[in-house]
């Protein structure tokens, strides 16, 4: 499988060859579902929040005595049923993160750029070898490329010319670490060859962690920057004290246990 290759001028150089176990795999379609899934989920920030009954200010006071009056008996003025009062059971703030197993984003990912890969959907740029950052230029060459309508274009994040030539680009995506979300929002997904070359080669490129919530490796200190001390090991070479019931018996303690054995005779 390949893709076609073009210059920074936007001039056709032949084709790359694009790795068969990454880009031409057979998309695994709810792989790929369940892992947009988490990732959207993960992006939510489930600041959501309603008071309750017990958290509205006020109604304290029951309003009317409970009988004598004619009226529906109640407690409070800030009941779910009053105008002002608690939401029953609505939102509270949540966390909405998803825990996906890295193996079945990697799948994802693979399934994604092989879907797009197989639609011919893939372009590689030599380099973005411009003098300095050129928005007009990115244009013209995602324009001389037929890109589409929306595109994805990764970059490394140290190539200063090519984020800012495309972050101002309507509908351009530039991203240092690829993801299935993007892969599949995007018509077509441009690679540099330095891109691509981290992409094939580089397990820990292939998704971008930042779209997902990290596990905690470890244990942390309460205090940020500090590690949490470790409880040293004993050393088997150090003397040590024996204890009471590792003391071996004296004499003493032999002539007043025979002692105590005569006396019960």
């Amino acid at each position: 499988m390949t893709a076609p290759l073009y210059a920074a001028d936007g001039t056709a150089k032949g084709d790359v060859s694009l790795d068969a176990a990454i880009f031409g795999i057979e998309p695994n379609v709810s792989v790929m579902h369940q892992v947009v899934t988490a990732q959207l989920a993960a992006a939510r920030a489930g600041t959501h929040s309603t008071k309750t009954r017990a958290e509205v200010r006020g109604g304290g006071r029951k309003p009317w005595r409970q009988k004598g009056l004619g009226r529906a008996r109640h407690g409070s003025i800030r009941s779910p049923s009053w105008t002002g009062g608690g939401v029953a059971h609505g939102p509270k703030p949540r966390d909405y993160s998803q825990r996906t197993p890295k193996k079945m984003k990697q799948l994802a990912l693979r399934s994604a750029l092989s879907a797009r890969a197989a639609d011919g959907q893939i372009r590689v740029v030599e380099a973005f070898d411009w003098d300095g950052p050129k928005t007009r230029k990115a244009a013209d060459l995602l324009k001389a490329m037929e890109s589409g309508s929306k595109v994805l274009v990764v970059v490394d994040r140290t190539d200063t010319v090519a984020n800012r030539s495309l972050r101002n680009l309507e509908n351009v995506i530039v991203n240092g670490q690829v993801n299935p979300y993007d892969v599949l929002w995007a018509d077509t997904v441009v690679f540099t060859s330095a891109t691509l070359d981290a992409v094939t080669g580089a397990k820990d490129y292939s998704v971008g962690d930042e779209d997902f919530v990290k596990e905690d490796a470890g244990r942390q200190s309460p205090v940020a920057g500090k590690e949490v001390p470790s409880s040293p090991t004993p050393d088997p070479s150090e003397d040590s004290e024996p204890t009471a019931d590792s003391r071996q018996p004296t004499a003493d303690s032999d002539e007043a246990a025979s002692a105590a054995e005569e006396e019960s005779t």
